[in-house]
């Protein structure tokens, strides 16, 4: 084997661990947002303070994974002579084109790596693709239950505060001589809370 096969599968090794990380944080992710449903439906303040305080500070820690798995795919696109490809993108400051070169990594691919690896490592790179793919597709579902329950509890709260404060309701408003407004006494349909002073 010559030296540049070497350091490919030495860093396929690498970018594999890297990816079973990826793994176990998605897995994290997924059980929190179920913790994070719950927690939101009991009304558990203080458990759910925590629980955001531990995703906070697994989050920042996670971020050292990801810059070691673009370092990595950085290491395969040059160690397998991916194209630099120059990429026009806008600048603020002149509204201009300016030129931009790419470092080839969007090029370096799980499956790409799988076609060009021998078949033990082809066969490990496919099963962590296909357990990602399916992690993420149920991360996108997991996500979109939870928007869908907080949009609800926000949804619900904001039709809670306008019951309760009489906001948004137009109702009957007299003005006295002097041009102060007076709101109806309240009556058995007016609001739970007063606002007058």
């Amino acid at each position: 084997m010559n030296a540049t096969v070497i350091a490919v599968q030495d860093k396929v090794n690498e970018l594999l661990a890297v990816l079973d990380k990826d793994i176990q944080h998605i897995q994290d992710s997924l059980s929190w947002l179920n913790e994070l449903r719950s927690l939101v439906i009991k009304r558990d303040d203080a458990a759910l303070s925590k629980l955001l305080q531990s995703i906070r500070a697994q989050s920042d820690s996670y971020v050292s994974n990801e810059q070691q798995r673009q370092s990595l795919r950085k290491d395969l696109a040059n160690a397998l002579g991916c194209r630099v490809d120059p990429v026009r993108e806008p600048r603020l400051e002149d509204s201009g084109l300016q030129e931009k070169s790419s470092n080839g990594v969007e090029q370096v691919t799980l499956s790409r790596l799988a076609s060009i690896l021998p078949e033990e490592k082809k066969a490990q790179v496919i099963d962590i693709k296909t357990k990602l793919r399916a992690l993420v597709e149920q991360l996108k579902k997991e996500h979109l239950s939870t928007s869908l329950l907080l949009s609800d509890c926000a949804r619900f709260n904001n039709l809670l505060l306008r019951a309760v404060f009489d906001l948004g309701k137009t109702g009957t408003v007299y003005y006295s001589p002097n041009g102060v407004a007076k709101r109806p006494a309240l009556g058995r349909n007016s609001a739970f809370v007063s606002l007058r002073l």
